[in-house]
């Protein structure tokens, strides 16, 4: 039974209180930074660019405002995520999410002022007051976005309309968690129990064919059933990203969103370009899969189940053992860091009635870097401890680093930390297994992590960037249109005839993330790139592991494709996808041969 909040062992809990020792005192902060914000339109708004002192003095406390509402904010989400019942937190939660929009509201004027400035005004400033040096970067940032900026009369109204924006995709988490039951379909004991998006994954991971089957034709057969109303909120979706990149004056949704981190697009089609000249790889793995499982007709629904029987299990204390292992070969100073995430609390282990599912890593930049898992003793949990650990690591690197302007990193750089500490671990555990069926695990194990991160996001993202496109055209996306070209892009990548799997024409209904605005190709790039660096730290030298360092303390300090050019990816080259794409071939050569040796049987 899942335990309740306070028969979790303290020792297994986050530390909040180095956050706020009291919920009164984060209560106390609250009023104080809603009447700092009272003051702004009053105080700063319109005097800007009065003179060198009012752009350096309004810029500082705009920036001491934000470092107060972020560290408002991960206190209240983090203690509603502890347990996701309680009123008190849920009402926290909501009242800093407020902040939030009543921050964006107030600054609103911030960017239209300063793009009223000339750049040679700018440099002259910048040569009487040495301090504006300090945010050079930003209001270079803001420079290039120049033609993209609106009066403050309009950027206001634009930022007043956020939640009315963010309604689709508020629209399709509520309908889809809340308001939408699965039917019940039967375990592997035979048991009936009703679906869910939680219980499906394992489902699909079942030995038992018709237990896959079942559960995945229970699960479409619901968004089959609702798909005109799923359409319906994702075209609304792609709509208001496609009107924000046309008010905006950008060609395209896609350009608005990759250059809000300033990323160019070449990065995307570089992406997509690789992927399709590497399908065949993919298929390749299909292929196998059907071999070791001994399925003539190969389903989508066969695509998850482990190929492996060796179940691996970690408690905790060997968990963090090995993570320490594994990470030690950053060196010292990473080691350090890593020690203090143990021995500090900064990490939330255990599941716990009402705690929210899943893990991530959060924090602030004046708070810990905090990590929510939900240990269950699994090797997938290894994994994710280490994931976890990449991204706090990374954080604790670039706040100790670099100011609060810099103080964080786009999600372009941040998968690729966590995912380079992923696949380190595959290196370490590869590299100390002798035994074959351990080996035939953890190369199963690599490769559909590959699958579903590389090969898997690119293809959301193709389909994400297609009908953004053709929503631009004017063209309506209808759920015929989206269920025929999601079919045919899966068919493409998998090499499974749409025909033979027609269920899988609705799963555009199910992702969440066609709703992040062009978020999730980085998960891909991120993977990719993590493979290739993952093969410098280990096989390289201590110069290139220094790099890796260096790019972990830039934080935003320059652009990303600089920060990461730091630890030698070019992300505009096919170089770093062509590595990784080898490392896919090589280990997908050696399931082959142990497969060939029967080690699967």
């Amino acid at each position: 039974m899942v335990k309740n909040r306070n028969e979790i062992p303290e020792a297994l809990t986050w530390d909040l209180t180095t956050i706020f020792s009291t919920d009164q005192k984060w209560e106390t902060e609250l009023e104080k930074v809603k009447k700092e914000l009272s003051l702004v339109e009053t105080n700063d708004k319109g005097h800007l660019l009065d003179s060198a002192e009012t752009l350096l003095t309004i810029t500082k406390n705009m920036l001491s405002i934000s470092q107060k509402v972020e560290k408002l904010y991960v206190y209240a989400s983090m203690k509603n995520d502890q347990d996701t019942r309680e009123a008190k937190y849920q009402e926290y939660q909501s009242k800093a999410t407020a902040l939030y929009v009543n921050f964006g509201e107030s600054y609103a004027f911030y960017e239209p002022e300063f793009l009223k400035i000339t750049k040679e005004t700018y440099e002259q400033w910048l040569e009487i007051l040495q301090e504006l040096k300090n945010y050079d970067h930003m209001f270079e940032r803001l420079f290039a976005k120049k033609e993209h900026i609106l009066s403050q009369k309009e950027e206001k109204i634009l930022a007043a309309a956020g939640e009315i924006f963010e309604s689709p995709s508020e629209t399709f988490e509520i309908f889809d968690n809340a308001d939408v039951k699965f039917p019940f379909v039967k375990n592997e004991l035979g048991e009936k129990i009703q679906l869910t998006h939680g219980n499906y994954s394992s489902l699909m991971e079942s030995k038992n064919r018709e237990v896959r089957k079942a559960a995945y034709e229970a699960l479409y057969s619901n968004y089959e059933q609702y798909q005109h109303t799923y359409a319906k909120t994702l075209q609304t979706n792609v709509k208001v990203h496609n009107f924000n990149a046309q008010i905006r004056a950008y060609d395209s949704a896609r350009q608005a969103a990759l250059m809000s981190n300033f990323v160019p697009e070449k990065v995307y089609d570089v992406l997509i370009e690789g992927i399709h000249q590497h399908l065949p790889l993919l298929h390749r793995y299909i292929e196998l899969r059907k071999k070791i499982l001994g399925i003539s007709d190969f389903k989508m629904y066969d695509i998850y189940t482990p190929l492996s029987n060796l179940d691996y299990k970690f408690n905790y204390t060997e968990g963090v053992k090995k993570a320490q292992e594994v990470l030690a070969i950053f060196g010292e100073e990473y080691s350090q860091k890593v020690k203090a995430a143990f021995d500090e609390r900064w990490i939330d282990v255990e599941e716990n009635v009402g705690k929210r599912s899943g893990a991530y890593s959060g924090g602030s930049y004046d708070t810990k870097a905090f990590m929510l898992l939900n240990w269950q003793g699994t090797l997938d949990d290894l994994f994710t401890l280490v994931h976890e650990m990449g991204h706090s690591i990374h954080s604790t690197f670039t706040r100790e680093n670099q100011p609060y302007v810099y103080g964080d990193y786009p999600i372009f750089l941040a998968e690729i930390a966590s995912t380079t500490n992923e696949n380190i671990l595959t290196e370490t555990l590869l590299k100390e297994s002798n035994d074959e069926k351990e080996r035939f695990a953890l190369l199963n194990h690599w490769l559909d992590s590959f699958r579903g991160t590389v090969f898997r996001q690119s293809q959301f993202a193709e389909f994400e960037q297609k009908i953004h496109e053709v929503d631009a055209e004017g063209e309506v996306l209808t759920s015929e249109f989206l269920n025929s070209l999601y079919g045919e892009l899966n068919e493409k990548y998998y090499g499974l005839s749409a025909k033979e799997n027609p269920e899988i024409q609705f799963e555009w209904a199910r992702i969440p993330h066609f709703y992040y605005n062009f978020y999730v190709f980085q998960y891909a790039t991120g993977f990719a790139a993590a493979s290739f660096l993952a093969e410098k730290v280990v096989h390289g030298s201590a110069t290139d592991r220094q790099n890796y360092l260096d790019y972990l303390k830039a934080g935003s300090s320059a652009y990303p494709l600089d920060v990461i050019a730091k630890a030698g990816v070019n992300m505009e080259s096919t170089d770093y996808l062509e590595s990784a794409f080898k490392l896919f071939e090589k280990r997908l050569n050696e399931l082959e041969k142990l497969v060939e040796k029967g080690v699967h049987l």
